[in-house]
């Protein structure tokens, strides 16, 4: 066991995980559970970071912890290899954030090119930006040194924040004492993660858009979802040349399709490259395609909704998960707020 890795990664609960989730980030993070050496792994479903523009619908935010929880379960978390636990019962985070805000300015925070990213797609904030989604990337500096994380896994947008947190331990370790840890990103190999784009083409898959397919979803409707799904426009007859790049039934197919699903459900074709040579040279037709993409998606996602069903009949053993985890976690954070408050002179009754 390696005594200097921690991993920490988070969720927000915002709706049920569907499977851009779990190829840009839950497979990913599985697998590193099950494969790396490290002294612990967090993960963490952050239910106060989600609230920064989710304010007005906590219920959504509330309801959706345990949702998320089941996903994360169902798709391979561990318990007993990763501590789950909420960000909201976690007091000492708010504690950390407060303490970091004096060692950023307004202005840094308004460059952070996530930020800047995620301001302009919320058509909510155009009567005001509230402070707290601003602060996120404090925040985010809180959660990861509050465990003392080493690792964050991450796609490449999420690089800018951990850069931000790297600042404000760099900042804060000069001004007081060498108490926090910088940390790296680690974002996954292509074969352990993909960023998918909606059914209906639109590059951003999203519950709002209703262009997803969830880990929760019945038999009838991953078949009925991958039925209206968009292919190729100018793909009109079986014969005309086909387009894969942009299409995506075929970039599901790229992700999802292994050997073995050919082997059962298309042994005319070795793998996924001779099926869209094919298909771009034309005489292949999206009916027969689209078939495949389905067996494909439930081979996968069956054995994922079968965990999930079963976990979801007791839902009190979830909750005793995520408070045993909570309670881990926070027993770690509140011992580096101690070490953070004697370094800046703070701990007065000790």
């Amino acid at each position: 066991m390696s005594d200097d890795k921690i991993i920490l990664t988070g969720i927000r609960p915002t709706g049920s995980l569907h499977i851009g989730h779990f190829c840009g980030a839950l497979q990913n993070n599985v697998f590193i559970q099950n494969t790396y050496d490290y002294k612990y792994m967090y993960g963490m479903i952050a239910d106060a970071q989600a609230l920064t523009d989710n304010f007005d619908n906590p219920d959504k935010v509330r309801n959706n912890v345990i949702e998320v929880a089941l996903d994360m379960l169902a798709v391979g978390y561990d318990p007993e290899k990763t501590i789950l636990f909420i960000q909201s019962e976690i007091p000492e985070l708010t504690e950390l954030t407060f303490y970091y805000m004096n060692l950023v300015t307004v202005a840094r925070l308004q460059r952070n090119p996530t930020v800047k990213s995620e301001i302009e797609q919320k058509e909510k904030f155009s009567t005001g930006l509230p402070v707290g989604f601003l602060n996120y990337p404090i925040s985010q500096a809180a959660d990861i040194t509050a465990f003392k994380a080493t690792i964050v896994p991450g796609g490449d947008d999420q690089a800018p924040m951990i850069e931000q947190t790297n600042e404000i331990v760099h900042k804060f370790n000069s001004i007081y004492a060498d108490v926090l840890k910088p940390v790296k990103i680690i974002t996954p190999d292509s074969n352990h993660a993909a960023r998918l784009p909606g059914i209906d083409g639109n590059a951003k898959m999203g519950k709002s858009l209703n262009n997803c397919i969830y880990l929760k979803d019945s038999a009838d409707t991953i078949a009925s979802r991958v039925q209206s799904m968009f292919t190729d426009p100018n793909h009109l007859r079986i014969q005309d040349p086909g387009n894969t790049k942009d299409n995506p039934v075929f970039i599901y197919l790229s992700v999802f399709a292994k050997p073995e699903h050919f082997a059962a459900f298309m042994p005319e074709y070795k793998d996924y490259s001779e099926l869209a040579a094919h298909y771009e040279r034309g005489g292949l037709g999206d009916v027969k395609v689209k078939k495949f993409l389905n067996n494909v998606l439930q081979e996968t996602l069956r054995p994922i909704r079968e965990k999930r069903e079963l976990l979801a009949r007791d839902s009190a053993s979830i909750m005793e998960i995520l408070r045993i985890g909570t309670n881990k976690a926070r027993a770690a954070a509140a011992e580096t707020l101690s070490e953070v408050k004697k370094a800046m002179k703070l701990d007065y009754f000790n």
